[in-house]
This record gives C-alpha cells, sequence and structure tokens, in this order.
C-alpha cells in the first residue's frame, strides 16, 4: 500500500455559514456545521479568527482552543459529496 502525501491548504476565508478552502487544484466550502460541532456552536467572530499553518497541513482557531487537520476536513468532505 502506498502511502499517500497529506493534502494541504493554499487559502482559506470564511464567512457566516461556510469555511472555504483553497487547495492547490480546487476551492472547497464546507458548513460550519459539518467542521466541528465547536464550530458550528461558535460566534461569527470566533469563527473569523482562524489561522492557516505555516505549512497548510491545518487551520487553528485561538479563540475557540480548536485545531483542524485540512486533509481531515478535505477526504470528510470528499466522502459526503462523492456519489
Amino acid at each position: 500500500m502506498q502511502a499517500t502525501a497529506p493534502i494541504t491548504a493554499v487559502r482559506i476565508s470564511t464567512d457566516e455559514n461556510t469555511l472555504t478552502i483553497v487547495l492547490a487544484d480546487r476551492t472547497i466550502q464546507i458548513p460550519w456545521s459539518e467542521c466541528s460541532d465547536k464550530l458550528a456552536r461558535a460566534g461569527a467572530e470566533q469563527r473569523r479568527d482562524a489561522e492557516l499553518s505555516p505549512g497548510g497541513y491545518g487551520i487553528h482557531w485561538p479563540q475557540l482552543d480548536e485545531d483542524l487537520s485540512v486533509n481531515g476536513l478535505v477526504l470528510a468532505y470528499d466522502s459526503r459529496t462523492t456519489p
């Protein structure tokens, strides 16, 4: 079994309803309710305060003490949207 490289983000942005992750080959929008329970319950200001790690591997929300991997978010998104 060959290991695959982790998925990394080029950029992220947030709005009231979604987390947008820009990858090298596409852009995805994930509703907050599908990111995590903590983010689903958070306020807009707390969600806006998101930091992409220097390597693009993870996203940190300092006000919420929440850390999520880009790889995990994208794989979960793909599993829900791929027929």
